[in-house]
C-alpha cells in the first residue's frame, strides 16, 4: 500500500542543506504534519524553479507529495511570502535561526502540533516587524520548557502556593518560592523583581496577541543568564547557532 498522497500544506522553511551533487534537503514545520523533511532534487542547478520559494525564511501554502516514514517532495509552490528584514539582517537573522533550531530539537519529525507551528509562525512575524529578538526569543524559550519536560512552576511558591509575597527562583524546587521560604535554598538565583516579572508574564503570554515589549538592559542580561543557565547546564543543549548568536551579542557590546 502507498504511504503518500498529494496534499496542500503549510509550511515555514527552518533550514536547508545540501545533499548530493545537484540536490538538497529541506527541513519545514508544517501546521499539518509537524516538522518534515523534503527532497527537491535538482534545487542547487542553476534556475531551478522552485529556487525563490526555498529561499532561508519562505514560508506560506505549498503542495506535496506527503510520505509518512520516508522523505517527502513538494511539488508546487502556491502561495508563498519570506520575512524580508530576517532575511537581510544577520542579527535578526540569528535570533530566528536560534528559535528554529530549538523547536528542530524539540520535536521529532512528524510530531503535529499546530500550537507550535502558530508560536513559530508568530515570533518570527514579530522579529521582522521590529519586536526586541531577545525578548521574543525569551518567550519561546521559557514557553518551549514544557515540551522538554522541564517546565518550572511560575504561578506561585512551589512550596505553599503563595504569590503575594516577595519571589525567587529556586533551580533545587524548579520554580519560584516565596521570602518565607528562601531558607529552604541557600542557592536560589536571588533574582531581579523585575525578571520575575517578566518569567511570570513571558510564561503564559499569546505571542500572536503583542504588540510590543520593552524591557531595560539590565533585566534582559539577567533573562539571558537565567535561559542559558537552564538550556545548557539544565538540559545539556548547545546548539551552534546559539554560540554564533552568542558571539554577535558580544560583538555588538
Amino acid at each position: 500500500m502507498k504511504n503518500y498522497h498529494y496534499i496542500d500544506f503549510h509550511g515555514i522553511l527552518m533550514y536547508r542543506k545540501n545533499y548530493r551533487e545537484h540536490d538538497m534537503l529541506v527541513k519545514f514545520f508544517t501546521a499539518e504534519f509537524g516538522p518534515k523533511m523534503f527532497f527537491l532534487r535538482g534545487a542547487r542547478k542553476k534556475n531551478y524553479k522552485l529556487a525563490a520559494d526555498i529561499l532561508p525564511f519562505s514560508y506560506g501554502k505549498y503542495t506535496g507529495n506527503i510520505k509518512k516514514d520516508l522523505l517527502s517532495y513538494i511539488i508546487s509552490p502556491i502561495d508563498v511570502k519570506h520575512y524580508l528584514n530576517i532575511s537581510e539582517d544577520i542579527y535578526l537573522n540569528a535570533y530566528a535561526t536560534y528559535i528554529m533550531n530549538l523547536l528542530d530539537t524539540a520535536f521529532e519529525d512528524g510530531h503535529h502540533s499546530l500550537e507550535w507551528f502558530n508560536k513559530l509562525f508568530y515570533s518570527l512575524k514579530l522579529i521582522n516587524v521590529g519586536m526586541d529578538p531577545q525578548i521574543v526569543t525569551n518567550i519561546m524559550e521559557l514557553q518551549l520548557l514544557s515540551v522538554f519536560g522541564v517546565a518550572p512552576e511560575l504561578r506561585g511558591c512551589v512550596i505553599c502556593g503563595r504569590s503575594d509575597l516577595d519571589l525567587d527562583y529556586s533551580e533545587k524546587m524548579g520554580g519560584l518560592i516565596c521570602s518565607n521560604h528562601f531558607n529552604q535554598d541557600l542557592y536560589r538565583l536571588r533574582l531581579d523583581k523585575k525578571t520575575i516579572y517578566y518569567l511570570r508574564k513571558f510564561s503564559i503570554i499569546e505571542l500572536s496577541k503583542i504588540n510590543n515589549i520593552k524591557v531595560n538592559n539590565q533585566t534582559k542580561k539577567e533573562l539571558r543568564s537565567f535561559f542559558d543557565n537552564i538550556y545548557e547546564n539544565d538540559l545539556g543543549i548547545k546548539l551552534k547557532s546559539k554560540k554564533f548568536l552568542d558571539q554577535m551579542n558580544n560583538f555588538k557590546i
